[in-house]
């Protein structure tokens, strides 16, 4: 079995749970809005099992059928602060740590005063 199959098989833990609340939160979002599983998969221009695949949280349905039901359910702007790379904390501490702490001399002193 490959990595990519293995992951898709048996994603880890939290992964998991994030794509079944994910999927959860989908379903809510269509039936708030009253509309059918058929509606929606014809709005993103799928199938009704891609759909309804997305509700599920099944890791094998593509990024593109969750981004685009989020589309339709106009939850899109959501999505500009996943990985936000300004909201990195961890990153961003990572680079503060690499960060030169002293000035580099750019060459020779010069005599000019």
């Amino acid at each position: 079995m490959s990595a990519r199959n293995q992951l898709l098989q048996a994603p880890p833990y939290p992964v998991e749970q994030a794509l079944k609340r994910l999927g959860e939160s989908l379903r809510t979002a269509r039936v708030r809005r009253n509309l059918t599983i058929h509606e929606v998969a014809r709005k993103i221009g799928t199938g009704p099992r891609a759909a309804m695949d997305a509700e599920k949280g099944k890791p094998s349905t593509g990024i593109a059928v969750y981004l685009a039901l989020l589309w339709v359910y106009d939850l899109l702007p959501q999505m500009n602060d996943v990985a936000n790379p300004t909201k990195d904390e961890q990153g961003l501490t990572l680079v503060a740590a690499k960060a030169k702490t002293r000035a580099r001399n750019s060459g020779g002193l010069d005599n000019d005063f």
